[in-house]
Order: C-alpha cells, then sequence, then structure tokens
C-alpha cells in the first residue's frame, strides 16, 4: 500500500529527500502548524483518492486531465504527484515550495484546449485554479476529521494555511476558513456535473488494475473515500447508494487499514525529514501543536 499510494516502497522519494536540505531553513508552515497536523496523517492518503474524485466533477478542469494527462495508463501518476506538491509545499524550506509553484505554473502554461461542450479552457484559468485548489482542501480536511492520526484539529487554522499555498498557485481570495470554504462549494455548484467522462474517472481512480491483494487494499481506502464526499457529489459521481450499515463498515475497514499503515510508517517521512532540518523533536512538535490548538479553542 505504501508503494501504490507514495510511488516508493517506504513512502519516502526524491522530494522527501530535498525537504531535508538545507538545515535551518525555514519552510512556509511551521511545525506547529494545522498544516503539518493533517498533511502529516495517513488520512491524507484517503483525502487524495476523493480530491480526484470531487475534482473531476468541473468540465473544463476534467477536459484539462482528460487532454494532457495519461491518468488511464498511469492511474497513480497524479495522485503521486499531487503527493509530492503537499509534501513540497507544506513540510520543505520556502525555497522549495517557492520553486514547487513555479514548475507547477510552467506545465499549467502548456495545458489549454476545447472542452467537449465547445468551451475552451486553461490550467491557468483562476476559476479552476480556484476549484482544484477547493476540491483539495475540502477533501484532506475532510479525511483528517474522519480518519486523522495527529490529535483534535482547528478545521479554520487548516483552510487558513491552505490559502497560503492557494494564492501562490494563483488563487485569487482562496478561502480562509471552513465557513468560506463551504461558501466556495455554493459558488462552484452551477458548473459541477456529472458525464460519462466522470464516470470514466471514477472507474479508473476506484478500480485501478492491481493484484488482488493490493486491490482489496486499495479498494477498501477507495470506498471511504467515496462515502466521504457530499451527496450531491456522489449523485453526479453515479456512486452507489450504500446503506449506513455498510458505510460504517467501510469507514472502520479503512481506519484499520490506515492504522497499519501508521504503524507501518511510524511517521510519515516528509514530516520527519522536515522537523530532522529544523531540529524539532516529535514530542516538541506535539507540544507546540497541542497549543495552538488550545489557543483556537479559547
Amino acid at each position: 500500500m505504501r508503494r501504490i499510494l507514495s510511488g516508493t516502497p517506504d513512502g519516502a522519494s526524491a522530494t522527501n529527500k530535498a525537504i531535508g536540505r538545507p538545515a535551518g531553513a525555514p519552510g512556509w508552515f511551521g511545525p506547529d502548524s494545522a498544516a503539518w497536523q493533517v498533511h502529516g496523517s495517513v488520512s491524507t492518503f484517503l483525502g487524495g483518492i476523493r480530491a480526484l474524485l470531487l475534482q473531476s466533477l468541473h468540465p473544463l478542469a476534467l477536459a484539462g486531465v482528460d487532454g494532457h494527462s495519461d491518468y488511464r495508463d498511469d492511474p497513480f501518476g497524479r495522485l503521486h504527484r499531487t503527493g509530492a506538491f503537499i509534501a513540497a509545499t507544506t513540510f520543505g524550506p520556502v525555497a522549495m515550495a517557492e520553486k514547487t509553484v513555479r514548475a507547477i505554473g510552467r506545465v499549467h502554461q502548456q495545458v489549454s484546449g476545447i472542452a467537449p461542450d465547445g468551451r475552451p479552457y486553461s490550467a491557468t484559468d483562476p476559476t479552476l485554479l480556484a476549484w482544484v485548489h477547493v476540491a483539495l482542501t475540502d477533501s484532506m480536511l475532510e479525511a483528517y476529521l474522519r480518519f486523522g492520526t495527529n490529535g483534535p484539529l482547528d478545521a479554520d487554522d487548516y483552510v487558513a494555511d491552505m490559502a497560503v499555498v492557494g494564492a501562490a498557485m494563483g488563487v485569487l481570495d482562496p478561502p480562509r476558513s471552513q465557513a468560506e470554504l463551504d461558501e466556495a462549494f455554493a459558488t462552484f455548484l452551477p458548473d459541477l456535473t456529472g458525464s460519462a467522462q466522470v464516470n470514466d474517472v471514477r472507474r479508473v481512480v476506484l478500480a485501478p488494475p492491481l493484484s488482488a491483494p493490493a486491490r482489496l487494499g486499495f479498494g477498501v481506502l477507495a470506498r471511504a473515500a467515496e462515502d466521504s464526499l457530499q451527496p450531491w457529489a456522489r449523485t453526479m459521481l453515479d456512486s452507489p447508494r450504500r446503506s449506513p450499515r455498510a458505510e460504517a463498515a467501510n469507514a472502520r475497514a479503512a481506519s484499520a487499514l490506515l492504522t497499519t499503515l501508521q504503524v507501518a510508517l511510524v511517521e510519515s517521512p516528509a514530516r520527519a525529514t522536515a522537523r530532522d532540518r529544523l531540529g524539532v523533536s516529535a514530542e516538541h512538535m506535539d507540544a507546540l501543536r497541542a497549543e495552538r490548538v488550545a489557543r483556537s479553542a479559547r
């Protein structure tokens, strides 16, 4: 499961190695941040799957993916790229985060065309950038609130942290609280729809070509990710209606699998590398995070 979800057998990667340099360099966020808390949790594995499903509901965003990526042949490629982006901007030093954003911006400049409905699209369109940002933020937040492993979270703090990343990516006035995030969805709802292309994405994302044991484990996370979507999103995705008992069983299975992954990983490789770069112990980081959550509660 580590290989499937991160692209490497131990959950580490070239991105993870770069996060550790240079020693002492600060990042956009620190060890006490909500971004570190959420993105250092194994719940991001489930959040990434959810984000891909949700993002596909915007026809112009989907046209860009369909016309400029090989997700059918490499269904995990986008998942791995999303993970690398999150790791670099959350845990990397400022120079790495900025370099990552510039690199993605250059890729976006090459993604444009005409959607099946005749409308032009461009990955540099601030509206599409905002949709991708909102869907990713909501998915990571919802996955953590359901399956997070790093203690209580102030949702507003997390959305505000993600606004820093969104603004750097070109999102105009990204939401900075959970209430603003919910309002952002209301503005996008008229533009979202299901389609044959959406069904194709759902099929590829939820049933990728895997060996039987891997398919079993991935399926557990995929079903829980789908169950966590808003009812309107599930309708657009043509998702099967499961009973409350079945959804509860899916959630328990996903929680057990994520707990197993947490034990296997011990700690997010990216977060551990970032801690080492900053010279912060796990215990000190936990204390800083608890202090921040307590301040937010007051």
